[in-house]
C-alpha cells in the first residue's frame, strides 16, 4: 500500500531491472538470441571495447583542481575529494577499480550510479557504486525533484545529494540509453554465429556426411554404427581421422554450404559493426585489417577526441553537479589528463616542444614535465627568439636595433 502511494506521487523515468524483465519475456533479437548485458560480454569485440574504453578511462591522470587566478590552477591536495578521485573511492576499492566498473556500467546499461557517503558538514567520505540494473528513478510531483530507489538487498530512498549519477547518451538529458539493448540485433547476430561456429568445429570443422552400406541394418546396428563412428570422427580433436570402414561400407562427404563457408566473414563484419556501436577505432580490438603504419597513429588521436574525451566530459562535469558543493563550484573543478594519449612518436614531440618553446609557450621544465621528467634549477625560464620583425619595419632598422641591443 505504502509502495503504491509513493508511486502515485512520482513518475517514472527508469524502473529497475528492465534488461532482466525484457530477457524473461523471451528472445531479445531476430537471430533468437536473449541479449543483456551479461550475454553480450561473451561476444569477444564487445568484451574488448568494453575493457579498451574502461580500463583507458581509468588510467588517466584525474585531479581535483583549484583555481588560483585568471588562468592559473594547482592541485587541490588537500581537499578530501582529491583522495577520492585520485586514490582511494571508499574503503574497499581503488580508484582505478571504481572508475573501471564505472565507465564498464556506462558501456553496458547507459548509466552508472554511485551512492555519496558524507559527513556531518556535508563534505564527501566515499563512493560507492550501484548496480544499476537495481536504481528506480523517478520524479517527485510534489517537489519535482529525482527520487532515486535501491532495490537491492534492503530497500532504500535516496535524495540527489546521495546519489552521484552519470548518464550517457540521452533522449531526456537524465537517463542515459544503453548501447546494449539499442544494438541488440547486431549482438544477437554475433551471439548467433559465434555459436553456429562452435558447431561447426564440434563436428571436425565439417557439415556432415553419407556412410554407405549394402543392404538394410537393423536398429541395434544402425545405433552401434552411428556411435562407433561418432565417437572416432566427432569433434576438433579427432578430425583427419583414419576411418576404417567395414562390410564394404563407403564415405560420401557433402560439401560445406555456402552459409558455412561465409560465417568467418560474416564474423569480421560483425566485429567492425561493433567497434562502431562504442566508438572504438577497429585496430584496437584487433581488426587490423584496414589499419597501416601511416594511419594507426592519427586513428589513435581520433579515439581520444571522438570516443574519450564526450565520456570524460560527461564524468567531470557530473562531479561538478554531484560532488561539489555550490561554494565549492567557483573555485574547484575536476579535470583528466590526457596529453598522454596525444603524444606522438619522439620525432613528432621533438618538433612540437621545439615550436612551443621558441615562441615562449613552454619552459625547460614544461617539456620535462610533459616527458615524465624532474624538473631541474633554472628550467622555469621562458625563452624568445628576437631574429623576426614585423613586415612593416624596414630590415637596416631592424639589423641596427639589434646591434644597438
Amino acid at each position: 500500500m505504502l509502495d503504491k502511494l509513493f508511486r502515485a506521487q512520482t513518475s517514472t523515468l527508469k524502473a529497475p531491472s528492465d534488461d532482466l524483465l525484457a530477457a524473461l519475456n523471451g528472445p531479445q533479437s531476430v537471430a533468437g538470441k536473449v541479449v543483456t548485458p551479461d550475454t553480450a560480454m561473451r561476444v569477444a569485440a564487445v568484451y574488448a571495447c568494453v575493457r579498451i574504453l574502461s580500463e583507458t578511462v581509468a588510467a588517466l591522470p584525474f585531479n581535483l583542481y583549484r583555481k588560483t587566478g585568471a588562468d592559473n590552477r594547482e592541485i587541490a591536495s588537500q581537499h578530501p575529494l582529491q583522495v577520492l578521485l585520485h586514490d582511494l573511492p571508499n574503503e574497499e576499492m581503488t580508484a582505478m577499480d571504481f572508475r573501471t566498473q564505472l565507465m564498464a556500467a556506462l558501456q553496458l546499461r547507459g548509466n552508472a550510479f554511485s551512492e555519496v557517503e558524507r559527513d556531518r558538514a556535508g563534505r564527501v567520505r566515499g563512493v560507492w557504486p550501484i548496480n544499476p540494473d537495481k536504481v528506480w528513478v523517478g520524479r517527485s510531483e510534489t517537489t519535482r525533484r529525482l527520487v532515486f530507489e535501491i532495490h537491492d538487498n534492503d530497500f532504500r530512498s535516496l535524495t540527489p545529494e546521495r546519489i552521484w549519477r552519470v548518464a550517457g547518451l540521452s533522449t531526456n538529458g537524465i537517463i542515459g540509453l544503453s548501447p546494449i539493448s539499442q544494438a541488440r540485433e547486431g549482438i544477437g547476430l554475433s551471439l548467433a554465429l559465434e555459436e553456429h561456429g562452435a558447431r561447426l568445429f564440434s563436428n571436425g570443422a565439417r557439415p556432415g556426411g553419407v556412410l554407405e552400406v549394402k543392404g538394410s541394418l537393423s536398429d541395434s546396428a544402425y545405433e552401434r554404427l552411428r556411435k562407433v563412428w561418432n565417437e572416432r570422427h566427432q569433434g576438433g580433436a579427432n578430425a583427419h581421422q583414419v576411418a576404417i570402414l567395414e562390410d564394404d561400407a563407403k564415405w560420401h562427404q557433402i560439401g560445406m554450404s555456402a552459409e558455412d563457408a561465409q560465417f568467418l566473414e560474416s564474423r569480421k563484419y560483425q566485429r567492425s559493426e561493433i567497434a562502431s556501436i562504442f566508438g572504438v577505432p577497429p585496430h584496437m580490438i584487433a581488426d587490423l585489417e584496414k589499419a597501416t603504419f601511416s594511419n594507426i597513429e592519427h586513428q589513435s588521436i581520433q579515439f581520444v577526441v571522438y570516443s574519450l574525451l564526450p565520456w570524460l566530459k560527461r564524468i567531470e562535469q557530473s562531479i561538478f553537479r554531484d560532488l561539489l558543493s555550490p561554494s565549492e563550484r567557483r573555485e574547484y573543478y575536476a579535470e583528466h589528463s590526457v596529453e598522454g594519449l596525444l603524444r606522438g612518436d619522439a620525432k613528432s614531440r621533438s618538433e612540437f616542444y621545439r615550436n612551443l618553446f621558441n615562441v615562449g609557450t613552454l619552459s625547460i621544465n614544461d617539456i620535462r614535465r610533459l616527458e615524465n621528467m624532474n624538473s631541474i634549477e633554472g628550467g622555469n625560464e621562458h625563452w624568445l627568439q628576437l631574429s623576426m620583425a614585423p613586415i612593416t619595419q624596414p630590415r637596416e632598422s631592424t639589423s641596427s636595433g639589434n646591434n644597438n641591443a
